[in-house]
C-alpha cells in the first residue's frame, strides 16, 4: 500500500497513498466501445490488491527529479515499506505501513484502516497541520470496478500551517482530490513483469490564497500507480506542480519508484478475516 496520498514541501505534501488515483490517462482496457460505455468490469476478491498482513515488506528503488521546468536535479534512492502492527486512532484500530524513505523524503509511518467497504486513510506520522484537516478520507471503494471514479475529498479554507508570502500570517487553501480506476495492463519493475497489472490514478488540486495579496496561486498533484493481485503496489509515478506563491517559476517535482522485491508473509485463521487486523 502506498500513499495518496501525496511530502511537506511548498503546501505540505500529502501522502495520498499508495494507492492513490486519477482521471484521463489512456489505456486499451479502459477504452470502451459506445455501446458498453456504461459497463464496468468488477474485481473478486479487491482487497487482495492490497496485503497488509503483518510482517510483509516491499522494496522499492526510485529517483527524485526536482527544479523549475528549465533546471533539473536527479537524485536516486531506495524505499523500504514494511507492515509493522496496528493501533488505535480515535477508537479505531489501522494498520501501520513504515516508509523508511518513500520519495526521498526520510522515514515516516503511514496509517490505513481496510474493511468491506474499502480503503481509508488516516494520517501519517509524523504529521503536517495541514493533512490534519484533510484525515480521514476513503482512498478506494470494495468491490473495486473500473472504469470508475471516486472523490476522495474535496474541503475548503483549510490552515496551510505556514507563511508563504512573508507578510507573518499562515496562508489558506482549498484542496481537491479524485481518483480514477482505469484498467489492467502489462507494467515491467525490476521485481519482473506483471501481465494484469491494475491501474490506478490520483489527480489532487491545491489552491493557495495569499493574506498579503489575496491573489490565488494554483497547484497540481497527478500519480499513476499499478497495482498487482497478492503483490500490492509494483509502480507508481508522480509529478507535483508546486504553486508559485512568490514569484513566476513553477517547481515540479517527478517521482518513480519500482519494486525490486517483495517478502509476503501469509495470512492465518488467527486473525479472523484471513488478513491481518485492520
Amino acid at each position: 500500500m502506498m500513499n495518496v496520498t501525496r511530502r511537506d514541501k511548498t503546501v505540505g505534501r500529502i501522502q495520498i497513498v499508495l494507492i492513490c488515483v486519477v482521471l484521463l490517462s489512456f489505456t486499451e482496457t479502459a477504452v470502451l466501445p459506445a455501446s458498453d460505455s456504461l459497463r464496468k468490469t468488477v474485481l473478486d476478491n479487491s482487497e487482495e490488491y492490497f496485503p497488509d498482513t503483518i510482517g510483509t515488506r516491499w522494496q522499492y528503488k526510485g529517483e527524485v527529479r526536482r527544479g523549475p521546468l528549465q533546471t533539473i536535479d536527479l537524485k536516486e534512492f531506495l524505499n523500504v515499506s514494511t507492515v509493522t502492527g496496528t493501533r488505535e486512532i480515535n477508537g479505531v484500530t489501522v494498520t501501520v505501513f513504515h516508509e523508511t524513505n518513500q520519495a526521498n523524503l526520510g522515514p515516516y509511518d503511514n496509517f490505513y484502516r481496510r474493511d468491506a467497504a474499502g480503503i481509508v486513510y488516516y494520517g501519517r506520522e509524523p504529521e503536517t497541520p495541514l493533512e490534519k484537516q484533510l484525515v480521514p478520507y476513503q482512498v478506494v471503494q470494495f468491490p473495486l470496478s473500473f472504469p470508475s471514479s471516486l472523490q476522495q475529498f474535496d474541503r475548503k479554507n483549510l490552515d496551510v500551517g505556514r507563511d508563504l508570502d512573508g507578510d507573518g500570517q499562515p496562508e489558506k487553501a482549498d484542496m481537491e482530490a479524485s481518483a480514477n480506476i482505469v484498467g489492467t495492463e502489462a507494467v515491467t519493475v525490476p521485481a519482473g513483469t506483471f501481465p494484469d497489472a491494475l491501474r490506478i490514478e490520483m489527480r489532487m488540486t491545491f489552491t493557495i490564497y495569499s493574506s498579503r495579496t489575496s491573489q490565488a496561486a494554483v497547484g497540481k498533484d497527478h500519480m499513476t500507480a499499478w497495482l498487482v493481485k497478492g503483490v500490492g503496489l509494483v509502480k507508481y509515478i508522480e509529478r507535483q506542480e508546486d504553486p508559485p506563491i512568490t514569484s513566476d517559476k513553477r517547481h515540479v517535482t517527478e517521482t518513480t519508484e519500482e519494486l525490486v522485491e517483495v517478502d509476503i508473509t501469509p495470512a492465518t485463521a488467527l486473525d479472523g478475516r484471513g488478513e491481518s487486523p485492520a
